[in-house]
């Protein structure tokens, strides 16, 4: 669907694009903070686990994106064109 000349769902599959970037860096920086800390280097896995937590926000912030895209464009006043 696309409104406002925004194709809606192609919209919202670059966001999940992004996130399933995201959630895959999230998972290599979570494993580094672990390896790091078996090796006895305890500010950088610190350093790594800060950033995994700043990964989940966001994702947190990417999700709340696909919602408020939903209802920008439930709320849009312009042209609304549904393939059929």
């Amino acid at each position: 669907m696309c409104t406002n000349g925004v194709n809606t769902g192609q919209f919202e599959e670059m966001i999940d694009q992004i996130d399933d970037h995201v959630k895959l860096e999230r998972r290599w920086t979570h494993t580094l903070a672990h390896r790091a800390e078996d090796a006895g280097f305890e500010t950088v896995s610190e350093k790594l686990h800060a950033a995994q937590a700043l990964l989940d926000d966001v994702r947190a912030m990417l999700d709340e994106a696909k919602d408020a895209l939903e209802d920008d464009a439930r709320g849009a006043s312009g042209v609304t064109v549904n393939l059929v």
